[in-house]
């Protein structure tokens, strides 16, 4: 039999800090205490800058923003955290995706109907940049057939 010890933190009563030297932990320092919002924000951008490696950087940038986003007005946050950072960062890309596929999805189904799973399944696997051409390309298409055919010239 294992025991667990724990103790609740309140990050929004903790000392930024200790958030703010620790990358695994920058994320939460926009939820820490402050009287100043703007300080805390600029020290946050100047600690995820300082990151070398910059696949982590894009990540944790993500993190933060979105963590910020809870607490601060979107205008304070693109103040001091760069924005095509965040663009780069997995977390965004995915939000990113799964927004544009269910944009495509509701316009693929108001115009042709309901469609195929395993057509909606190959779709869903479609990149960023994949579903962005797709959505260009879908214009012109005037069957279900047209998209079949742009599907299967991507493999």
């Amino acid at each position: 039999m294992t025991t667990h010890h724990y103790r609740v933190v309140r990050l929004w009563e903790q000392d930024a800090v200790q958030f703010l030297n620790n990358p695994a932990l920058l994320p939460f320092a926009p939820l820490a205490r402050t009287d100043s919002p703007s300080t805390l924000l600029s020290q946050v951008a100047q600690s995820v800058a300082k990151i070398p490696n910059r696949v982590e950087r894009q990540n944790i940038a993500g993190c933060t923003e979105i963590f910020a986003g809870l607490r601060f007005t979107k205008d304070l946050i693109r103040q001091f955290l760069r924005e095509d950072i965040m663009q780069e960062s997995v977390i965004y890309q995915d939000i990113l995706q799964k927004g544009e596929f269910k944009l495509f999805y509701r316009q693929l189904n108001r115009r042709f109907g309901e469609v195929d799973s395993s057509i909606i399944e190959r779709i869903r696997a479609l990149s960023t940049e994949q579903l962005e051409a797709l959505g260009e390309a879908f214009l012109d298409f005037a069957s279900i057939d047209d998209l079949v055919t742009w599907l299967s010239q991507l493999q």
